[in-house]
């Protein structure tokens, strides 16, 4: 099972519809409405989560950007990143 960090950004919906969400964030004035860090425990709960910011969010007027990072601890405690993985919908 891999872990999934992810940044919510959410844009052009009313107030009422922010209140809704289903995560703790940050509102925002300008160009984004909303922001948060959603973790996930695998990639279905990641879409279960998507499905249902579809119902709330009538127009899909979301992104949720995954960031996937592994390293690996040395011998002198220091990290090596292996990969580095952002995607968007």
């Amino acid at each position: 099972m891999v872990g999934i960090e992810a940044i919510l950004l959410v844009w052009g919906v009313r107030d009422e519809v922010l209140e809704k969400l289903p995560v703790k964030g940050h509102w925002l004035y300008g160009e984004y409405d909303f922001i948060a860090k959603v973790d996930f425990r695998d990639e279905f709960e990641m879409e279960e989560f998507m499905k249902d910011l579809k119902r709330i969010i009538h127009g899909g007027t979301f992104k949720l950007l995954p960031v996937l990072i592994s390293g690996v601890k040395t011998g002198n405690g220091t990290s090596i990143l292996e990969s580095l993985k952002a995607s968007a919908p």
